[in-house]
């Protein structure tokens, strides 16, 4: 388990790549838009004020 902000910032960053490297191996409509979703979750939790974390 991430125990401070960079580490979840890792993993947030690491979960976008997985989703990079899947949209290039698609041509799936339903799958691409699956990956939208998953990606602007990731970003919302990635990019949220405050911090998810405080330290």
């Amino acid at each position: 388990m991430p125990t401070n902000e960079k580490e979840i910032n890792c993993y947030l960053f690491d979960q976008l790549s997985i989703l990079e490297r899947i949209e290039a191996v698609t041509d799936d409509p339903k799958v691409l838009k699956q990956i939208e979703i998953e990606r602007r979750q990731i970003e919302r939790k990635l990019y949220q004020q405050p911090p998810l974390v405080k330290e």
